[in-house]
């Protein structure tokens, strides 16, 4: 199962720890994830299911491509951390 972490600042809003969770793709290990903690879905995605604008998911270490349907591939021992994305200027 992939390993999911949550930053301490998303943790600040919404209890979400550590856990593993199945699933071949990032959706699906997000659906297992939100079927264990459903009040981190709406923190994570939009109402239309999408990756939220200021939200980034990282597995392993490379940022995913597919913010809209969440087809990245999801190796069995993987790590999926979900951040609060940064801008500045």
């Amino acid at each position: 199962m992939a390993h999911v972490a949550f930053t301490a600042n998303l943790q600040r809003h919404v209890a979400c720890p550590p856990m593993e969770a199945a699933g071949s793709t990032l959706r699906k290990v997000l659906d297992a994830v939100f079927a264990a903690n459903p009040r981190v879905r709406g923190y994570v995605l939009d109402d239309q299911g999408e990756l939220r604008k200021h939200m980034v998911i990282f597995i392993d270490g490379r940022q995913v491509a597919d913010r809209r349907g969440l087809s990245d591939v999801v190796e069995p021992d993987a790590d999926v951390y979900v951040m609060q994305a940064l801008s500045g200027g």
